[in-house]
């Protein structure tokens, strides 16, 4: 889990959640929050006398679900680079081993026939880890395994499949757009892995935007006790239907202290509904890097304040691009629709489908320009991470850590994690947009690499004298070494401020 120190918000991992009890009463195949039911529990002025009735109602259909993950763990060699390294597993395979690790969540039924809603993040392995098998553990105790169904990174949605042979309990989304600021709302879930439990709280906000960016870093927030555990769970309103999906909790301490956020329904149902039916999620993209009109932009171009969005930088051959969107440009409005701190230019957009054609009204130099944008596809979340580098060392968090690797053979041999270099990461890194070559995107500090000192952010150009444009390129350089019986490979590397250098690295 992520804990949120400041603005930003934490993933909600590490509980399990509820289980839900199977069968139905005789000949029934309605949902658990079906409005008749629900009418004769809750008074429509507010909150009952107790939660009684409507948790006993709809904690059936709230469910636990647990991942077996097999993690690939760098083994510290302490005689790494003496002649008793291999002694030690310091030898081609870098000392790496695996273990099994569990992560726990909630989730909910939505059908009577198994589909099951959660979080993206609860069913995804972190850092190299690889999801083995997914378990969802009913309100009776009953386990079965789940088929995940489709998953969408952006949203942190996803949803599985279980097939328990009898009608199953199923609670419906509701419409979020009618929660209110103060409204009552209970949380079901696992947090902390302690059975079925149930908080109650009301909305503290209804559209909370916590920093993080992205289409969809807007939430329904509450003071209901939310904790680890709780993420992928539902969120419901005193009609008993689902207003949101438990995700993430603002906390300097690690437990809840009565700031938690959830994916709100009107966001969350359109999308699991694609997902239940196989289909892709196609989001609009324009290719701009924003930043919000914060009172210090606004009072600097004499705008009106929290309207409109900054363009910081403009990507090559993109939408905004080809629309003649640039760097400097305010846009205050997307198809007629104005942007707000509530509706930023990220979620009017990515709701747009691509292909289409908008008008898109921006101030630039002070005067008003309306241009035309034939809004593109969104790239999914992986091929924007490679596209996206922080050349801060740091930033990578250690070997095997941020964007995926791609090149096996230069991970295993040399202890590199490697991208292909494209002309937004060279800009980020400070050099040509033409230049050709891989960037370190992390490097094994156990590795000859390590102890020679290079660094996330290093560009290797060349190794044994070949050009490498791609971390396909550098692992056939590495095979060719290696079917050699060489035990080195020289890299030819590029770091900023310096002029390029050769080093040596000895194959592990």
């Amino acid at each position: 889990m992520r804990y949120a120190y400041g603005l930003t918000g934490a993933l909600l991992l590490g509980g399990a959640a509820i289980s839900l009890a199977t069968g139905l009463p005789a000949g029934a195949q309605v949902a658990q929050n079906d409005a008749t039911r629900m009418s004769a529990m809750v008074p429509r002025a507010g909150a009952p006398a107790s939660f009684a009735e409507l948790t006993q109602q709809l904690q059936p259909a709230v469910v636990n679900i647990s991942t077996r993950q097999k993690v690939r763990v760098e083994a510290q060699n302490p005689f790494a680079g003496t002649p008793f390294e291999g002694m030690f597993g310091g030898g081609e395979g870098g000392g790496g081993q695996t273990r099994e690790a569990q992560s726990l969540g909630s989730g909910f039924v939505i059908s009577a026939d198994g589909y099951v809603v959660t979080n993206n993040h609860v069913i995804t392995a972190e850092g190299q880890g690889e999801v083995e098998s997914i378990s969802v553990t009913l309100h009776d105790g009953t386990e079965y395994p789940a088929k995940l169904i489709g998953r969408d990174a952006s949203s942190d949605l996803a949803v599985l499949k279980i097939s328990a042979g009898h009608p199953l309990p199923f609670v419906k989304f509701g419409d979020s757009k009618a929660a209110r600021v103060g409204d009552w709302v209970i949380a079901i879930g696992n947090p902390f892995g302690l059975g079925g439990t149930v908080t109650a709280g009301i909305i503290s906000a209804v559209t909370r935007i916590t920093g993080q960016g992205g289409a969809y870093d807007r939430y329904i927030q509450t003071d209901a006790a939310i904790n680890r555990g709780n993420s992928g769970g539902p969120m419901f309103d005193m009609k008993g239907q689902v207003i949101g999906i438990n995700n993430q909790i603002y906390s300097p301490s690690g437990g809840s202290v009565g700031i938690g956020f959830a994916i709100p329904a009107d966001i969350a149902a359109p999308i699991v509904d694609r997902l239940v039916k196989g289909q892709a999620i196609d989001r609009g993209y324009l290719g701009v890097r924003i930043q919000p009109m914060a009172d210090d932009v606004a009072e600097s171009l004499g705008l009106p304040h929290n309207k409109g969005e900054l363009v910081q930088s403009v990507e090559p051959g993109k939408a905004g691009a080809q629309a003649g969107i640039q760097p400097g440009d305010v846009v205050v409005s997307v198809n007629g629709k104005e942007i707000t701190r509530e509706q930023s230019l990220s979620f009017l957009v990515a709701n747009t489908p691509p292909g289409s054609r908008v008008p898109v009204e921006l101030i630039r130099n002070g005067q008003k320009v309306t241009l035309t944008a034939t809004i593109g596809k969104r790239p999914t979340e992986e091929e924007l991470a490679a596209e996206t580098f922080n050349p801060d060392p740091r930033a990578g968090g250690g070997f095997g850590k941020g964007a995926k690797p791609a090149g096996n053979l230069a991970e295993k041999a040399l202890g590199l994690s490697v991208l292909a270099l494209n002309p937004q990461i060279a800009r980020q890194l400070g050099v040509a947009e033409d230049t050709r070559g891989v960037v370190l995107n992390a490097v094994d500090p156990s590795s000859d690499a390590g102890a020679k000192g290079l660094q996330r952010g290093d560009i290797v150009l060349s190794a044994n004298y070949k050009a490498v444009a791609s971390p396909a390129e550098l692992d056939t350089v590495i095979g060719n070494a290696k079917a050699a019986n060489r035990t080195a490979v020289l890299l030819q590397v590029l770091r900023r401020g310096q002029p390029p250098a050769y080093v040596p690295v000895r194959l592990r």
